[in-house]
Protein backbone atom coordinates (compact mmCIF):
# COMPACT_ATOMS: atom_id res chain seq x y z
CA UNK A 1 0.00 0.00 0.00
CA UNK A 2 2.82 2.56 0.87
CA UNK A 3 4.72 1.70 -2.08
CA UNK A 4 1.68 2.73 -4.17
CA UNK A 5 0.72 5.57 -2.05
CA UNK A 6 4.54 6.50 -2.84
CA UNK A 7 4.34 6.50 -6.66
CA UNK A 8 0.90 8.07 -6.92
CA UNK A 9 2.44 10.66 -5.12
CA UNK A 10 5.76 10.78 -7.38
CA UNK A 11 3.76 10.65 -10.85
CA UNK A 12 0.87 13.49 -9.31
CA UNK A 13 3.81 15.56 -8.28
CA UNK A 14 5.10 15.29 -12.03
CA UNK A 15 2.00 15.97 -13.44
CA UNK A 16 1.30 19.49 -11.33
CA UNK A 17 4.71 20.07 -12.79
CA UNK A 18 4.19 19.39 -15.84
CA UNK A 19 0.69 21.37 -15.79
CA UNK A 20 2.66 24.12 -13.58
CA UNK A 21 4.97 24.68 -16.89
CA UNK A 22 2.98 24.46 -19.46
CA UNK A 23 0.17 26.36 -18.25
CA UNK A 24 2.06 28.83 -15.47
CA UNK A 25 -0.49 31.70 -15.26
CA UNK A 26 -4.00 30.68 -15.70
CA UNK A 27 -5.77 34.49 -15.81
CA UNK A 28 -9.49 34.96 -14.94
CA UNK A 29 -11.67 34.97 -18.09
CA UNK A 30 -13.80 37.63 -18.26
CA UNK A 31 -17.26 36.92 -19.05
CA UNK A 32 -19.04 38.74 -22.19
CA UNK A 33 -22.47 40.72 -21.33
CA UNK A 34 -24.46 41.31 -24.72
CA UNK A 35 -28.51 42.26 -24.29
CA UNK A 36 -30.02 39.59 -24.26
CA UNK A 37 -31.78 40.35 -27.55
CA UNK A 38 -28.39 40.67 -29.51
CA UNK A 39 -29.14 37.34 -31.21
CA UNK A 40 -32.81 37.68 -32.03
CA UNK A 41 -33.78 36.73 -35.75
CA UNK A 42 -30.45 34.64 -36.35
CA UNK A 43 -28.94 31.88 -37.10
CA UNK A 44 -25.90 30.24 -35.99
CA UNK A 45 -24.84 26.72 -37.19
CA UNK A 46 -22.30 25.69 -34.58
CA UNK A 47 -20.28 22.10 -35.37
CA UNK A 48 -19.74 19.89 -32.27
CA UNK A 49 -22.33 21.48 -30.16
CA UNK A 50 -22.85 18.44 -28.17
CA UNK A 51 -20.37 19.40 -25.87
CA UNK A 52 -16.90 21.44 -24.69
CA UNK A 53 -17.01 24.70 -26.19
CA UNK A 54 -19.34 24.45 -28.76
CA UNK A 55 -22.03 23.10 -26.45
CA UNK A 56 -21.34 25.90 -23.84
CA UNK A 57 -21.33 28.85 -27.09
CA UNK A 58 -24.60 27.09 -28.24
CA UNK A 59 -25.94 27.94 -24.34
CA UNK A 60 -24.90 31.35 -24.63
CA UNK A 61 -26.45 31.97 -28.17
CA UNK A 62 -29.74 30.99 -26.95
CA UNK A 63 -29.53 33.06 -23.79
CA UNK A 64 -28.95 35.93 -27.00
CA UNK A 65 -32.34 34.41 -29.06
CA UNK A 66 -30.74 32.84 -31.43
CA UNK A 67 -31.86 30.30 -33.47
CA UNK A 68 -28.54 27.39 -33.44
CA UNK A 69 -28.55 24.39 -35.35
CA UNK A 70 -26.48 21.80 -33.36
CA UNK A 71 -24.55 19.76 -36.43
CA UNK A 72 -23.61 16.76 -34.71
CA UNK A 73 -22.30 13.18 -34.97
CA UNK A 74 -23.83 11.87 -32.02
CA UNK A 75 -27.54 13.10 -32.14
CA UNK A 76 -27.94 10.97 -28.95
CA UNK A 77 -25.45 13.03 -26.65
CA UNK A 78 -26.86 16.07 -29.15
CA UNK A 79 -30.52 15.90 -27.39
CA UNK A 80 -29.13 15.12 -24.18
CA UNK A 81 -27.03 18.19 -24.36
CA UNK A 82 -30.11 20.58 -26.01
CA UNK A 83 -31.96 19.55 -23.60
CA UNK A 84 -29.32 20.20 -20.78
CA UNK A 85 -29.06 23.42 -22.59
CA UNK A 86 -32.97 24.56 -22.80
CA UNK A 87 -33.12 24.35 -18.99
CA UNK A 88 -30.44 26.37 -18.28
CA UNK A 89 -31.19 29.38 -20.79
CA UNK A 90 -34.13 30.79 -18.84
CA UNK A 91 -37.93 31.63 -20.04
CA UNK A 92 -36.96 34.08 -23.18
CA UNK A 93 -34.37 31.89 -25.31
CA UNK A 94 -33.79 31.59 -28.36
CA UNK A 95 -34.72 28.02 -30.77
CA UNK A 96 -32.09 24.81 -30.85
CA UNK A 97 -32.40 22.94 -33.96
CA UNK A 98 -30.27 19.71 -34.27
CA UNK A 99 -28.92 17.98 -37.26
CA UNK A 100 -26.67 15.12 -37.90
CA UNK A 101 -23.25 16.10 -39.40
CA UNK A 102 -20.16 13.44 -39.17
CA UNK A 103 -17.23 15.54 -40.45
CA UNK A 104 -14.87 12.46 -41.29
CA UNK A 105 -17.61 11.71 -43.89
CA UNK A 106 -17.88 14.12 -46.95
CA UNK A 107 -20.83 12.34 -47.96
CA UNK A 108 -22.52 13.11 -44.63
CA UNK A 109 -21.38 17.08 -45.12
CA UNK A 110 -23.07 17.32 -48.44
CA UNK A 111 -25.93 15.95 -47.18
CA UNK A 112 -26.32 17.96 -44.35
CA UNK A 113 -25.41 20.96 -46.74
CA UNK A 114 -28.14 20.07 -48.89
CA UNK A 115 -30.46 20.08 -46.09
CA UNK A 116 -29.64 23.69 -45.14
CA UNK A 117 -29.63 24.64 -48.38
CA UNK A 118 -33.65 23.80 -48.79
CA UNK A 119 -34.23 24.49 -45.72
CA UNK A 120 -32.84 27.31 -44.55
CA UNK A 121 -34.10 30.87 -45.89
CA UNK A 122 -30.19 32.35 -44.42
CA UNK A 123 -27.20 31.30 -42.33
CA UNK A 124 -26.11 34.49 -40.21
CA UNK A 125 -22.99 32.92 -38.73
CA UNK A 126 -21.09 29.40 -39.35
CA UNK A 127 -19.03 28.05 -36.37
CA UNK A 128 -16.34 25.54 -37.32
CA UNK A 129 -15.85 23.77 -33.39
CA UNK A 130 -15.76 20.29 -33.81
CA UNK A 131 -12.21 18.40 -33.86
CA UNK A 132 -10.57 15.78 -32.87
CA UNK A 133 -7.30 15.85 -30.59
CA UNK A 134 -3.98 13.33 -31.28
CA UNK A 135 -6.07 9.79 -31.81
CA UNK A 136 -4.82 7.25 -33.14
CA UNK A 137 -3.49 6.47 -36.72
CA UNK A 138 -7.32 6.24 -38.36
CA UNK A 139 -8.62 7.44 -41.63
CA UNK A 140 -12.23 9.33 -42.53
CA UNK A 141 -14.49 7.84 -45.05
CA UNK A 142 -12.67 9.18 -47.77
CA UNK A 143 -9.46 7.77 -47.05
CA UNK A 144 -7.89 11.24 -44.86
CA UNK A 145 -5.74 10.99 -42.04
CA UNK A 146 -8.41 11.52 -39.30
CA UNK A 147 -7.04 14.84 -37.72
CA UNK A 148 -6.47 16.64 -40.86
CA UNK A 149 -10.23 15.17 -42.54
CA UNK A 150 -12.18 15.81 -39.71
CA UNK A 151 -10.34 19.03 -38.50
CA UNK A 152 -10.05 20.93 -41.86
CA UNK A 153 -11.21 19.36 -44.97
CA UNK A 154 -14.81 18.47 -43.36
CA UNK A 155 -14.76 21.90 -42.60
CA UNK A 156 -13.29 23.22 -45.68
CA UNK A 157 -16.11 21.17 -47.78
CA UNK A 158 -18.69 22.37 -45.39
CA UNK A 159 -17.67 26.40 -45.59
CA UNK A 160 -17.42 25.85 -49.44
CA UNK A 161 -21.05 24.59 -49.99
CA UNK A 162 -22.89 27.11 -47.44
CA UNK A 163 -20.86 30.13 -49.11
CA UNK A 164 -23.66 31.12 -51.47
CA UNK A 165 -26.23 30.98 -48.47
CA UNK A 166 -23.69 32.71 -46.55
CA UNK A 167 -23.53 35.60 -49.35
CA UNK A 168 -27.16 36.00 -49.14
CA UNK A 169 -27.76 36.54 -45.99
CA UNK A 170 -25.02 39.00 -45.34
CA UNK A 171 -23.89 40.39 -43.56
CA UNK A 172 -22.73 36.98 -42.17
CA UNK A 173 -20.07 35.76 -40.68
CA UNK A 174 -17.33 32.46 -40.62
CA UNK A 175 -15.47 32.00 -37.31
CA UNK A 176 -13.18 29.00 -37.06
CA UNK A 177 -11.61 27.36 -33.86
CA UNK A 178 -7.95 26.86 -34.17
CA UNK A 179 -5.39 26.03 -31.46
CA UNK A 180 -1.76 27.56 -30.07
CA UNK A 181 -0.74 24.11 -30.87
CA UNK A 182 -0.29 25.38 -34.81
CA UNK A 183 2.89 26.53 -33.68
CA UNK A 184 4.33 23.20 -33.51
CA UNK A 185 3.70 22.21 -36.90
CA UNK A 186 3.59 23.05 -40.51
CA UNK A 187 2.28 21.84 -43.63
CA UNK A 188 4.04 18.50 -44.98
CA UNK A 189 2.98 18.95 -48.50
CA UNK A 190 4.92 16.17 -49.63
CA UNK A 191 2.96 13.33 -47.13
CA UNK A 192 0.12 15.56 -46.28
CA UNK A 193 -2.66 12.57 -45.12
CA UNK A 194 0.56 10.75 -43.23
CA UNK A 195 0.77 8.01 -45.56
CA UNK A 196 4.85 7.33 -44.91
CA UNK A 197 4.94 8.73 -41.00
CA UNK A 198 2.41 9.34 -38.45
CA UNK A 199 2.77 11.51 -35.71
CA UNK A 200 -0.46 12.14 -33.59
CA UNK A 201 1.18 15.67 -32.32
CA UNK A 202 2.47 16.85 -35.52
CA UNK A 203 -0.85 16.34 -37.31
CA UNK A 204 -3.08 17.65 -35.00
CA UNK A 205 -0.57 20.49 -35.04
CA UNK A 206 -0.58 20.52 -38.79
CA UNK A 207 -4.63 20.76 -38.86
CA UNK A 208 -4.80 23.67 -36.33
CA UNK A 209 -2.05 25.18 -38.91
CA UNK A 210 -4.40 24.41 -41.75
CA UNK A 211 -7.27 26.20 -40.38
CA UNK A 212 -5.45 29.84 -39.49
CA UNK A 213 -4.15 29.47 -43.51
CA UNK A 214 -7.54 28.48 -44.92
CA UNK A 215 -8.79 31.11 -42.83
CA UNK A 216 -6.47 33.89 -44.37
CA UNK A 217 -7.16 32.31 -47.88
CA UNK A 218 -10.76 32.71 -47.42
CA UNK A 219 -10.68 36.18 -46.24
CA UNK A 220 -9.13 37.11 -49.61
CA UNK A 221 -11.17 34.94 -51.88
CA UNK A 222 -14.50 36.83 -49.72
CA UNK A 223 -13.07 40.41 -50.18
CA UNK A 224 -15.77 42.99 -51.68
CA UNK A 225 -18.72 40.38 -50.28
CA UNK A 226 -20.36 41.43 -46.47
CA UNK A 227 -18.92 37.92 -45.67
CA UNK A 228 -16.17 37.69 -42.99
CA UNK A 229 -14.05 35.16 -41.57
CA UNK A 230 -11.83 34.64 -38.49
CA UNK A 231 -10.09 32.39 -36.52
CA UNK A 232 -9.80 32.01 -33.18
CA UNK A 233 -7.04 29.99 -30.50
CA UNK A 234 -9.51 29.45 -27.27
CA UNK A 235 -6.14 28.60 -24.84
CA UNK A 236 -6.61 25.65 -22.73
CA UNK A 237 -9.74 24.17 -22.15
CA UNK A 238 -11.23 21.21 -20.21
CA UNK A 239 -13.14 19.46 -22.66
CA UNK A 240 -13.53 15.86 -24.25
CA UNK A 241 -10.80 16.64 -27.10
CA UNK A 242 -7.89 15.15 -24.98
CA UNK A 243 -9.81 11.68 -24.36
CA UNK A 244 -7.29 10.25 -26.96
CA UNK A 245 -4.40 10.77 -24.42
CA UNK A 246 -3.19 8.28 -22.22
CA UNK A 247 -2.81 9.54 -18.59
CA UNK A 248 -1.35 6.84 -16.86
CA UNK A 249 -4.30 5.53 -14.13
CA UNK A 250 -2.93 6.45 -10.36
CA UNK A 251 -2.33 10.03 -12.24
CA UNK A 252 -5.69 10.67 -13.35
CA UNK A 253 -7.43 12.04 -10.19
CA UNK A 254 -3.96 14.62 -9.98
CA UNK A 255 -4.85 15.06 -13.23
CA UNK A 256 -8.20 15.85 -13.15
CA UNK A 257 -7.30 18.16 -9.95
CA UNK A 258 -4.99 19.79 -12.15
CA UNK A 259 -7.42 20.65 -14.79
CA UNK A 260 -9.69 22.17 -12.85
CA UNK A 261 -6.69 24.84 -11.60
CA UNK A 262 -5.04 25.40 -14.59
CA UNK A 263 -7.34 24.78 -17.25
CA UNK A 264 -10.27 27.12 -18.30
CA UNK A 265 -13.92 25.89 -18.12
CA UNK A 266 -15.93 25.45 -21.56
CA UNK A 267 -17.53 28.54 -20.73
CA UNK A 268 -14.43 30.29 -20.48
CA UNK A 269 -13.11 29.12 -23.83
CA UNK A 270 -16.41 29.90 -25.30
CA UNK A 271 -15.81 33.75 -24.85
CA UNK A 272 -13.56 34.05 -27.62
CA UNK A 273 -15.90 32.27 -30.21
CA UNK A 274 -18.95 34.15 -29.10
CA UNK A 275 -17.22 37.54 -29.30
CA UNK A 276 -16.63 36.87 -32.83
CA UNK A 277 -20.07 35.70 -33.41
CA UNK A 278 -21.88 38.65 -32.39
CA UNK A 279 -19.84 41.61 -31.34
CA UNK A 280 -19.84 44.72 -33.10
CA UNK A 281 -16.83 45.43 -32.40
CA UNK A 282 -15.46 42.83 -35.40
CA UNK A 283 -18.28 44.14 -37.94
CA UNK A 284 -16.37 44.49 -41.01
CA UNK A 285 -12.71 42.46 -39.39
CA UNK A 286 -11.77 39.72 -41.74
CA UNK A 287 -8.58 37.32 -42.06
CA UNK A 288 -7.67 37.71 -38.52
CA UNK A 289 -6.82 35.31 -35.82
CA UNK A 290 -8.81 36.61 -32.28
CA UNK A 291 -7.37 35.07 -28.30
CA UNK A 292 -9.17 36.49 -24.96
CA UNK A 293 -11.45 38.71 -27.74
CA UNK A 294 -8.63 40.48 -29.12
CA UNK A 295 -6.41 40.09 -32.27
CA UNK A 296 -3.49 37.80 -32.01
CA UNK A 297 0.03 38.10 -33.43
CA UNK A 298 0.54 34.96 -35.57
CA UNK A 299 3.76 33.05 -36.71
CA UNK A 300 4.80 33.58 -39.89
CA UNK A 301 3.97 30.33 -41.38
CA UNK A 302 0.42 31.37 -40.54
CA UNK A 303 0.55 34.30 -42.34
CA UNK A 304 1.94 32.43 -45.41
CA UNK A 305 -0.08 33.59 -49.05
CA UNK A 306 1.62 31.72 -51.30
CA UNK A 307 1.10 28.13 -48.39
CA UNK A 308 -2.64 29.35 -47.94
CA UNK A 309 -3.08 29.41 -51.72
CA UNK A 310 -1.26 26.29 -52.25
CA UNK A 311 -2.89 24.30 -49.47
CA UNK A 312 -6.25 26.08 -51.07
CA UNK A 313 -5.82 24.18 -54.02
CA UNK A 314 -4.59 20.97 -52.71
CA UNK A 315 -8.13 21.17 -50.62
CA UNK A 316 -10.01 21.55 -53.35
CA UNK A 317 -8.71 18.53 -55.08
CA UNK A 318 -8.93 16.65 -52.16
CA UNK A 319 -12.61 17.01 -51.66
CA UNK A 320 -13.85 16.58 -54.52
CA UNK A 321 -14.71 20.58 -55.90
CA UNK A 322 -11.81 20.91 -58.37
CA UNK A 323 -12.71 20.64 -62.10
Amino acid sequence: MSTAVLIAAVVGGGVLLLMRRLFPRRKAVKLLQYPTDTMRGKTVIVTGANSGIGKALTGELLKLRARVIMACRDLRSAEDAAQDLRSQAGPEQGEVVIKHLDLASLRSVREFCEEINKEEPKIDVLVNNAGIYQCPYTKTEDGFEMQLGVNHLGHFLLTHLLLDLLKASSPSRIVVVSSKLYKYGHINFDDLNSETNYNKAFCYSQSKLANLLFTLELAHQLEGTEVTVNALTPGMVRTRLGRHVQIPLLAKPLFHLASLVFLRSPLEGSQTPLYLACSPEVEGVSGKCFANCEEEELMAKATDKQAAKKLWNISRRMVGLAE
